[in-house]
C-alpha cells in the first residue's frame, strides 16, 4: 500500500506541475490582451512511458506549448505608419540576432528617417531597412510603399508552415533550424489598422478558475495519499506491539 500511495502522490505533483504551467501560459496570455498582433499560446498534455530503471517504467506526465495562429479582429487607428495583415504572413525585421517575423504592425519612424518597430528593430523592404524620407506615407494593399505620391520600396512579407515558427518574447517569430520561408498568399495589407491580440479574456478567464479547481483537488489527492501513509504507519506499529 505505500509503494501504490507514494505513486499516487508523485502522479499528483507531476500534474500540479504541469497545470502550474499552463496557468503560466493563461497569465501570460491574459498580460498581452491589448498587444498588437500578439498570439495566444496554449498548452496540451499527453504521456509520456519512461524507464525508471533498468527493469521498470512507468507512464508519466508530457506537455507541449502551442501557438495559436488564428487571425485576431482589426481596429482602426487612422495612423499611416499602423498596418494591419489579413491572411497568412508576417512582418519581416531586421535583429541582432538576425531577420525575425512578427504580426505587430504598429510601426514608427525613428530619427533616422527608418520604418521600425516599437522596439526599434528595422522593418524590411526589398531592398532591405526601409526608409521614409517624406510626409505623405501610403501603403497599398500588397505592401508598395509611396512617399509623397514617389514608389519608393515595398515591405518585405513572408511566412512559413505554422510548426516551423518559434516564438521568442517582443512579439517575434524565428524560423526552426532547417525550416523553409514561403511567400503567403490570400495576404491583405489594410493601412492606418491594427490586427489586435486573438486573446479571448472571458475564456482565458474560465481556464484559470478551471485551473485553480484542478490544483486544489490534486492537493487534496496527496493529503488524503499522506494520511493513508500515516495510518499504515501507526497499524503497523500497533501490530507490531
Amino acid at each position: 500500500m505505500f509503494i501504490h500511495n507514494r505513486l499516487g502522490m508523485l502522479e499528483s505533483v507531476e500534474t500540479m506541475l504541469a497545470q502550474e504551467q499552463r496557468l503560466h501560459q493563461v497569465s501570460n496570455n491574459l498580460a498581452n490582451v491589448d498587444t498588437p498582433g500578439y498570439k495566444k499560446e496554449t498548452v496540451t498534455f499527453g504521456e509520456m512511458l519512461y524507464n525508471v530503471n533498468r527493469t521498470r517504467q512507468r507512464v508519466g506526465k508530457a506537455l507541449a506549448i502551442d501557438t495559436v495562429h488564428q487571425q485576431g479582429v482589426l481596429q482602426q487607428t487612422e495612423n499611416p505608419l499602423d498596418l494591419a495583415l489579413t491572411g497568412d504572413g508576417f512582418f519581416k525585421i531586421q535583429t541582432p540576432a538576425g531577420v525575425r517575423y512578427t504580426r505587430a504592425g504598429n510601426f514608427q519612424r525613428n530619427a533616422l528617417g527608418m520604418l521600425v518597430t516599437s522596439n526599434g528593430y528595422p522593418v524590411l523592404g526589398a531592398g532591405g531597412p526601409i526608409e521614409i524620407n517624406g510626409d505623405r506615407v501610403e501603403i497599398g494593399p500588397d505592401g508598395r510603399i509611396s512617399v509623397d505620391g514617389l514608389l519608393v520600396d515595398q515591405l518585405d512579407l513572408g511566412t512559413a508552415a505554422p510548426e516551423d515558427l518559434v516564438k521568442e518574447g517582443e512579439n517575434l517569430f524565428r524560423l526552426k533550424a532547417g525550416a523553409a520561408e514561403v511567400a503567403p498568399e490570400r495576404l491583405v495589407l489594410q493601412q492606418g489598422y491594427l490586427e489586435k491580440s486573438n486573446v479571448n479574456t472571458v475564456m482565458e478567464m474560465t481556464e484559470m478558475i478551471d485551473l485553480y479547481r484542478a490544483y486544489e483537488g490534486q492537493q487534496k489527492m496527496i493529503r488524503a495519499s499522506d494520511e493513508l501513509d500515516d495510518l499504515a504507519v501507526r497499524r503497523v506499529g500497533v501490530l507490531a506491539g
